[in-house]
C-alpha cells in the first residue's frame, strides 16, 4: 500500500473541538454524524474527528483555571493506552475503545477519526507499565525531556526500540477499533524547543515512528499533525511522513487572522500535492466556542466566510468543519456546500497565488487536463475595491482571441468576456469579499 493511495483528495469533514473544546461525548459525536450523513456526505464531508482528551474523566471540571486539569483523572489501560472515558463514551464502558462508536460511523458512510497528543501518559511511565505484546517497560520508551508547554498529559517517545514498539501498540489498537484519521498534536511545531536550543525537539522522529506504525498496521489512516506553523523548510519531510499539516496555530473567528491566512499559503504556494495538505485549520461557521464557556455564532460576516471557503478551496487546504453540526443555520450550509466551489477539492486540481499585496490577493485553481481555471478576487481591505487581473496572468504564454464565459461562483452567474490585447477583468468586491470565477 503506498502512503497516499487514501488520501488522493483533501480530506473533508468536522473536528469536535470548536464548539466543545474538551468536553465532547459520544451522544454528541452520533448526532454530528448523523447530521453529517444527512446533509453533507453528498458533497464530499466525511470524516468525524473527537478533539482532545476523550480520555479525561473530569475534563471541563475545572476550566476556570485550566483547559487541561494536571494530574487529572484519565483513563488508561494496563499497557500505558488511554482509553475512552466510560462517562462520556459509554459504549466503550466494555473495554473496546472506541471501537462501538466507529462502528456506528462507519454504518453511516462517514469515516472515524480522533485527537491524540504527541508521546507517552506521564503515569503510564511513572507506573511501569509494560508495553504490550513486548517484555519492554513505558519508562524505558519515555523522555522526561521531551514534554508538551501546554498539556500536561504525556512525555515524548524516545526514538529507540521501546518508543518504536509503544507506537506500534498503539496504532495498532487504533486501527483494531476502526479509526480512519489521527490528528496528532504537540508534534509539527514547539516553542519550548527551538531549533538552535540544547535539547532538541522530538516531534519530528516520533513522526516517522507514528507514520512507519501506520504502515504496520495496513489500514488506510489519515495523518495529520499539529499544531503549526509548520516549517516550510521542512516541507519534503511533512509529505513523506504525513497527510495534512498545520501552517497555523489555532484559527479563530477573527479577520486578522484570516488576513494573515494569505500570508501563510503564500508561503506554502505550489506545495499541495496528492496526498499532501498544508491545512490552514478548522473552519469556525455556526455556532463554535460551547465547551470554553462562550456559545457564540461566529464572528465572520458572510462575505468573510465566502473568503475563507474560497482560499481553503483555492488553495488545497483540508475542509474540517469546526462549528456545531446539528446547530447550523441555512446561510451556513449554503456556504459549505457550494458545489461549484468544492469542484476544486476532488484532488485533480491544485492551487497557486498570483499576487498578494496588503490590500487584495488573486489566487488560480487550474485541473490536471489545464481545460478549466478558477480564479479568486479577494479584498484584503476594509473598503470596497475594483480588482483588476489581465488574463495572461492566467493563461500564461497562450494567445487568446476569442470570447469567454465566467461563472461566478458564489452568485451563479455567467458573465460573458470579450478578451482583446491589453484588456483585463476588472470586478468591484466587498470589504473582505471575494468573487470566484470559473472560466473554461
Amino acid at each position: 500500500m503506498k502512503k497516499n493511495d487514501f488520501a488522493k483528495r483533501p480530506p473533508m469533514g468536522w473536528n469536535s473541538y470548536d464548539y466543545y473544546d474538551t468536553k465532547v461525548t459520544e451522544a454528541e459525536i452520533k448526532a454530528n454524524a448523523d447530521y453529517m450523513a444527512e446533509h453533507l456526505k453528498e458533497f464530499g464531508y466525511e470524516y468525524i474527528v473527537v478533539d482532545i482528551e476523550w480520555y479525561s474523566n473530569d475534563a471541563g471540571s475545572r476550566r476556570q483555571d485550566y483547559q487541561y486539569i494536571p494530574f487529572g483523572d484519565d483513563e488508561m489501560d494496563e499497557f500505558g493506552r488511554f482509553q475512552p472515558s466510560p462517562n462520556r463514551f459509554p459504549s466503550s464502558a466494555d473495554g473496546s475503545g472506541f471501537k462501538n462508536l466507529a462502528d456506528y460511523v462507519h454504518s453511516k458512510g462517514l469515516k472515524f477519526g480522533i485527537h491524540i497528543m504527541r508521546g507517552i501518559p506521564r503515569q503510564a511511565a511513572h507506573d511501569r507499565c509494560k508495553i504490550h505484546g513486548t517484555d519492554f517497560t513505558c519508562d524505558i520508551a519515555a523522555d522526561a525531556w521531551s514534554i508538551c508547554g501546554w498539556n500536561p498529559d504525556m512525555y515524548g517517545v524516545r526514538a529507540n526500540e521501546a518508543g518504536q514498539a509503544y507506537y506500534d501498540d498503539l496504532i495498532a489498537m487504533y486501527a483494531d477499533w476502526g479509526v480512519d484519521f489521527i490528528k496528532c498534536d504537540d508534534i509539527c511545531d514547539s516553542f519550548l524547543y527551538p531549533d538552535h536550543g540544547r535539547i532538541k525537539f522530538s516531534g519530528y522522529e516520533e513522526t516517522k515512528m507514528i507514520h512507519r506504525a501506520i504502515e504496520k498496521t495496513g489500514r488506510s489512516i489519515v495523518l495529520s499533525l499539529s499544531p503549526g506553523p509548520a516549517h516550510v523548510d521542512r516541507a519534503f519531510f511533512y509529505e513523506e511522513n504525513a497527510n495534512m499539516w498545520r501552517i497555523t496555530d489555532d484559527f479563530w473567528d477573527d479577520y486578522r487572522l484570516l488576513k494573515e491566512m494569505f500570508y501563510r499559503c503564500e508561503s506554502w504556494n505550489k506545495r499541495t500535492s496528492r496526498g499532501n495538505y498544508p491545512d490552514c485549520d478548522m473552519l469556525p461557521i455556526g455556532m463554535v466556542g460551547y465547551g470554553f464557556g462562550d456559545e457564540r455564532r461566529s464572528n465572520f460576516t458572510n462575505d468573510e466566510i465566502k473568503t475563507m471557503m474560497s482560499l481553503w478551496c483555492l488553495f488545497g487546504s483540508p475542509l474540517m468543519i469546526g462549528g456545531e453540526l446539528t446547530k447550523l443555520e441555512e446561510i451556513d450550509v449554503k456556504h459549505l456546500t457550494n458545489k461549484a466551489l468544492l469542484k476544486v477539492m476532488d484532488g485533480h486540481h491544485y492551487g497557486e497565488q498570483v499576487r498578494r499585496t496588503d490590500s487584495e490577493a488573486v489566487w488560480k485553481n487550474k485541473d490536471e487536463d489545464k481545460t478549466e481555471i478558477h480564479v479568486g478576487l479577494f479584498n484584503l481591505s476594509d473598503e470596497e475595491k475594483e480588482i483588476e487581473l489581465d488574463l495572461k496572468d492566467l493563461y500564461e504564454d497562450e494567445i487568446l482571441e476569442n470570447a469567454i464565459d465566467m461563472t461566478d461562483v458564489w452568485e451563479g452567474k455567467v458573465e460573458a468576456f470579450s478578451y482583446k490585447n491589453g484588456d483585463a477583468i476588472r470586478k468591484t468586491v466587498p470589504a473582505h469579499g471575494v468573487t470566484v470565477y470559473r472560466i473554461g
